[in-house]
C-alpha cells in the first residue's frame, strides 16, 4: 500500500511541476544569424526564477551537451560565449533538474560577409518587425535587397526593411543581398496567432478539460500523511 502512495505521489508532484514552472530562453543579440568572433549570451527565466535552469544545446558534433561541458561560461542561469564558431551553429534551450525544457532557439554561425538580423523568438500576429542586412567589413549600413522564400520582396537604401502588422502570410525563409559584398544564410521567421484567438476568453471549460493543477494539492498532502503514517 506504502508503495502505491509512493507512485502517486511522485506523478503528481511531477505534474505539479510540469505545469507550473515554465522557462522562457533569451538571447542577446537578439538575433538568429551571427558572425564568427561575436560574443552570444542566452539566459533563462523561470517563472520562480532564473535558479535551477540550465542551458543545452544539439549542434551538428553533439548532442543534448550543457554549457560549460566545452563550450560556453555558466554563470547562474545565464551561458555566454565570448567567441563563436561556426561548430557554434546549433539548437539551444534551457532545461531544468526535472527535465522540463524551454522554448527552442536556432542559431546560424557564418563565416561568411553578411548577415540578417531577423527576430529569433516566433513573432505574433500583428506585430511590426525589422530586418537588418549586415556586412561585417563595415560597421555603416549599406542598400540591401531582400528575399522571401526565394522571390525578390524588395531593396532597402539603409539595410533595414520593416514589415508592419504581420500576418500568416508573412511567415517564410528570408534571406538578403548586399552589392560586393554577399548573400546571407537564410533564416526562417516564425508567425504566430494572438492567444486571444489561440485561447478564447469565452471558452467554457468542458468535462473531459483536465482540473486546475491547485486541484491536486488536497491530494498530495493526503498522500504525504499517509506516507508518515505508513513509514
Amino acid at each position: 500500500m506504502a508503495e502505491t502512495f509512493l507512485l502517486w505521489f511522485f506523478y503528481l508532484t511531477s505534474l505539479l511541476c510540469h505545469t507550473t514552472n515554465q522557462a522562457r530562453l533569451t538571447v542577446s543579440p537578439s538575433s538568429s544569424q551571427l558572425f564568427e568572433g561575436d560574443f552570444l549570451s542566452l539566459s533563462c527565466e523561470g517563472e520562480d526564477g532564473p535558479a535551477g535552469w540550465t542551458v543545452r544545446r544539439n549542434t551538428s558534433k553533439r548532442q543534448r551537451s550543457r554549457c560549460g561541458d566545452g563550450w560556453g561560461k555558466q554563470v547562474g542561469s545565464s551561458c555566454a560565449i565570448t567567441y563563436i564558431f561556426r561548430r557554434d551553429s546549433g539548437v539551444y534551450w534551457c532545461e531544468c533538474r526535472e527535465g522540463i525544457t524551454s522554448n527552442t532557439v536556432n542559431i546560424t554561425v557564418t563565416g561568411g560577409p553578411v548577415i540578417l538580423q531577423s527576430p529569433v523568438l516566433p513573432v505574433m500576429e500583428g506585430e511590426t518587425i525589422t530586418l537588418l542586412c549586415k556586412a561585417k567589413s563595415t560597421p555603416s549600413n549599406l542598400p540591401a535587397a531582400f528575399y522571401k522564400d526565394g522571390s525578390f520582396i524588395g531593396t532597402e537604401s539603409t539595410g533595414h526593411m520593416t514589415i508592419p502588422r504581420v500576418s500568416m502570410s508573412d511567415e517564410g525563409l528570408y534571406k538578403c543581398h548586399i552589392s560586393h559584398h554577399g548573400e546571407s544564410p537564410p533564416s526562417w521567421i516564425t508567425v504566430t496567432a494572438p492567444l486571444t484567438t489561440l485561447i478564447p476568453s469565452t471558452a467554457q471549460p468542458t468535462d473531459s478539460a483536465p482540473p486546475p493543477v491547485f486541484a491536486h494539492l488536497p491530494l498530495v498532502a493526503t498522500l504525504v500523511f499517509h506516507l508518515m503514517v505508513f513509514c
